[in-house]
């Protein structure tokens, strides 16, 4: 029989004080974010000091519950689909009813039927998420006493990380995107880790989309003017920002940072970037709007054609937020979302299309493999059932997309909203001059290699001038080079949509390459998602100095003292312009 008690209702984090920074220094911050270590298969979530939510370990295990409490064996016998049980902030939530509705799939709860769900659900979940249970389903609080001491592998964990970050240097240290990166890898838990940097299959797309930058080789321009004067302030897709770049919609930020996607939120208001929102983000639509300088910091949200729609707001004031919507199975879901961030001050809309089919994140589902050994070996030799096996993260957070997406749905998305859409996810020129006929407003070129398929023919190349990063499907084009095909064979659309680019980027010079190609704005995700991951909003607010110190450099020795000096024909090909390596585009 259920326990009979009353939901207490969580503590909420004190918000983290608004801090401001400019592009000549750094910020006045405290203490650096201490270790992160999050898993989603079953491994722990950790930080240097132990958060307050985190139940902590008895120094000798009660087997009885204390009178108005339920213990941990109790909770142990509910681990079935017809009959799951989960503790969330020392509270137990009787979840059965809600598999079936769950966004990443039952499977995802059902890993961790039975046992403490705290960190895993604080890392993937909004701050309000559980406020859409039903009172009736917290059966009440756990006796702490009953919990299992923690194991080894979780001790080593968060000693490996302790001690990666005491060895860390400052934000202000940091001299290069790649230094992030590096020292990412090192302080982040294994599973966010493996999320972040994972590609599809081999990590040729992957690859390529950092390899194609190098392809592309600049031809400066001499006496052209007093450079003190130069500035990288642009606008596009009607929005003004200080630089030409925004911080691209990049899922689970929680993984890194307990503040999560706050964090690139702040940074890019307080260094006036824009900002795009995934649909997938852990912190709350509401969270995001609340963290604004103010009421005219525009936002922009990322739709996927299943229930993750979010909005872009306007953009008056230096900060500018862009949020990624996919289209959901359930369109009036779609509707709602759409409605909802219109409502709340979006300023456009990203749609998102190529991932509507999961491909094979390698390192992503290698890690999860790991987790799922370790869940087993510690399964009671006394057990009649086997505990659930888990989903790689980015399986378990696309159980809601549609994966029956056309041209058609362009229409959907017009007839709910009357912002401008972009297109996230074109991958070749034919599908940008559809994107044109449709009447979308922009296209993002990315490649994504970090998709799940059963298997390589399962691949589907989406209409998006986006490889996901090298996620979604391998051996996809890189942006860079469908860019530069799109000004070699058709000039002419640049005047008729605004183009953006996401994918490889990962210096000052990558980004005005991209330019004067044409781009309107380049989009990085990884680079602010190790960032955050290493030294939170501090970090973020690094990146985007670092940044702004290349693409300001880079613009002035190539003779370009504004955004709008940036020529097609201050770049192309490597190797001399002659022959049929010669740019089409040069003049004379």
């Amino acid at each position: 029989m259920r326990s009979q008690h009353t939901q207490s209702r969580r503590a909420e984090e004190p918000a983290a004080s608004s801090r401001k920074a400019s592009f000549g220094g750094p910020p006045a911050y405290g203490a650096l974010f201490t270790a992160v270590a999050a898993t989603v298969a079953g491994l722990a979530y950790y930080t240097q000091q132990r958060p307050e939510h985190a139940l902590p370990a008895p120094a000798q295990r009660a087997r009885e519950a204390r009178p108005g409490t339920i213990s941990y064996d109790e909770v142990q016998q509910h681990t079935s689909a017809d009959d799951c049980w989960v503790i969330i902030d020392g509270q137990v939530y009787d979840v059965t009813a809600f598999l079936a509705l769950h966004p990443g799939g039952a499977q995802a709860i059902l890993l961790h039927a039975g046992r403490d769900a705290t960190q895993v659900f604080i890392t993937l979940h909004p701050s309000d998420a559980l406020g859409t249970l039903p009172p009736e389903a917290c059966l009440g609080p756990l006796d702490l006493a009953t919990l299992p001491e923690a194991g080894d592998a979780e001790e080593e964990e968060a000693l490996r990380i302790s001690a990666a970050r005491a060895e860390m240097p400052d934000a202000q240290d940091m001299l290069m995107l790649q230094d992030f990166e590096l020292w990412a890898e090192k302080v982040l838990s294994r599973t966010a880790w493996a999320y972040y940097r994972s590609a599809s299959d081999e990590g040729k797309a992957f690859d390529e989309n950092r390899n194609a930058f190098g392809r592309y080789f600049f031809r400066p321009r001499i006496l052209t003017g007093d450079m003190n004067q130069g500035s990288t302030e642009t606008t596009f897709m009607g929005i003004e920002t200080s630089l030409p770049v925004f911080i691209s919609p990049a899922a689970m930020a929680k993984l890194g940072h307990p503040l999560g996607e706050l964090n690139l939120t702040k940074a890019a208001g307080d260094c006036g970037i824009a900002q795009a929102i995934s649909a997938n983000a852990s912190c709350a639509v509401e969270e995001l709007f609340e963290a604004r300088k103010d009421e005219t910091q525009p936002l922009i949200f990322q739709v996927r054609l299943p229930p993750m729609l979010l909005p872009f707001a306007t953009l008056k004031s230096w900060r500018l937020t862009i949020s990624k919507i996919y289209l959901n199975k359930d369109r009036s879901a779609s509707e709602a979302l759409l409605r909802k961030v219109e409502k709340l001050g979006a300023r456009a809309i990203m749609f998102t299309v190529d991932t509507s089919w999961d491909s094979k994140r390698t390192l992503d589902e290698q890690t999860k493999r790991l987790a799922n050994s370790a869940i087993m070996a510690a399964k009671p030799t006394n057990s009649d059932t086997a505990p659930a096996q888990g989903l790689p993260v980015g399986k378990a957070i696309s159980g809601y997309q549609d994966h029956n997406l056309s041209w058609s749905d362009i229409a959907f998305i017009r007839k709910n909203t009357t912002l401008p859409i972009i297109v996230k996810g074109v991958q070749c020129v034919e599908d940008v001059q559809l994107a044109v006929e449709h009447g979308v407003d922009g296209v993002l070129l990315v490649r994504d290699s970090n998709r799940y398929a059963p298997d390589r023919d399962a691949y589907q190349l989406t209409r998006h001038k986006s490889n996901h990063g090298g996620r979604q499907a391998d051996y996809a084009p890189a942006p860079i080079d469908i860019l530069y095909e799109l000004r070699v064979l058709r000039p002419d659309i640049f005047s008729k949509i605004d183009v953006m680019i996401d994918g490889g980027v990962r210096s000052g010079a990558d980004v005005v390459k991209a330019l004067a190609l044409g781009a309107k704005a380049v989009g990085l995700g990884r680079p602010f998602l190790y960032a955050n991951g290493t030294h939170g909003q501090e970090g973020v607010t690094r990146a985007i100095q670092i940044l702004h110190e290349e693409i300001t450099n880079t613009m002035r020795n190539i003779g370009a003292k504004k955004v709008s000096d940036l020529k097609p024909e201050m770049v192309g090909p490597a190797g001399p312009w002659v022959g049929r390596n010669r740019p089409p585009y040069l003049q004379g």
